[in-house]
């Protein structure tokens, strides 16, 4: 090959890749924005929606980008299930007494308490319970339960996760500056913060019925059902003039966005909260009660 022609074959790849559309990965699109180099966190985010606008970034992109340096601003206290909301197993009932309430709750774990319930002595996974019903030979509970694993109320969402995911635990138990148990955190409830609410095999959203009755006189319900669809299969009353939905029905009652765990009686029907955001409202559980019953307490 002569030289010219050497010289002609380099030139024309040159005019080909000057040519040739280049595909960025995302990472390549968000490094070219941070080559701004962003003074502070709030310039960062100035920068990301930025880029969102321009349409380098996607929605969900942006949102779990945002949900990332939230993660590394708040603290166990911000996000925990508080005590007074948490689930949990008394270690002096007998399984004939608790598996019921496992089974209700649809939980995977549950902390077990002794004395009372700062006495936090392990985890119990409900899997483990296939050993009683397996009809074992002097089951004990005690002896199936996992290690605690305990954490201050400032504890960093972004430390603790690390620390789930090399420790592999799931849950956690947050104690205030008395040693006094303050609630619990999750590895969902932090990977929430990031991806946004995970959904579950004991949710209802990909469930084509809004309304699942699980026993008689107890419903679980989404919502977002329609007061009319309500009134149809509880045959209740209640009118559509101010609300569309169920879950309007029961906030504008609380007079604000209850959280998991509420309850409060309205009629003659006990509605207690079983999913929430710091949004919205997402899943409830009906209870018919006889008129008479004593009214249950707005919230606990």
């Amino acid at each position: 090959m002569t030289l010219h022609h050497s010289h002609t074959l380099k030139h024309e790849r040159h005019r080909i890749m000057a040519i040739r559309p280049i595909k960025h990965t995302l990472l390549d699109r968000i490094g070219a924005v941070l080559m701004r180099e962003p003074g502070d966190r709030e310039e960062l985010v100035s920068l990301l929606h930025s880029s969102f606008q321009r349409n380098l970034l996607d929605a969900d992109a942006l949102s779990m980008i945002e949900g990332v340096l939230q993660v590394s601003e708040l603290q166990a206290r911000d996000i925990m299930i508080p005590r007074s909301q948490m689930d949990m197993i008394d270690i002096r009932e007998s399984p004939d007494r608790f598996i019921p309430f496992v089974l209700q709750t649809g939980h995977s774990r549950f902390p077990v308490m002794g004395e009372n319930s700062d006495d936090v002595i392990g985890i119990l996974l409900a899997k483990d319970l296939v050993r009683y019903y397996a009809g074992e030979e002097e089951f004990n509970v005690r002896e199936i339960l996992r290690p605690a694993v305990f954490i201050p109320e400032s504890k960093r969402l972004n430390v603790l996760l690390k620390e789930f995911r090399s420790n592999r635990n799931h849950m956690a138990i947050v104690v205030d500056e008395y040693g006094g148990v303050a609630g619990l955190v999750t590895i969902e409830d932090v990977l929430e913060q990031i991806v946004g609410d995970i959904e579950d095999e004991h949710d209802l959203e990909e469930v084509d019925d809004n309304i699942i009755q699980e026993k008689p006189g107890v419903f679980r319900v989404k919502a977002l059902t329609e007061i009319a669809d309500f009134n149809t299969a509880l045959g209740t009353e209640f009118g559509d003039e101010d609300y569309d939905t169920v879950g309007g029905l029961v906030i504008n009652h609380f007079g604000r966005l209850p959280t998991r765990g509420d309850e409060i009686r309205i009629g003659n029907l006990l509605v207690r909260v079983l999913r929430a955001d710091d949004r919205r409202l997402h899943l409830i559980e009906v209870e018919r009660v006889a008129e008479d019953a004593p009214a249950e307490p707005e919230a606990r």
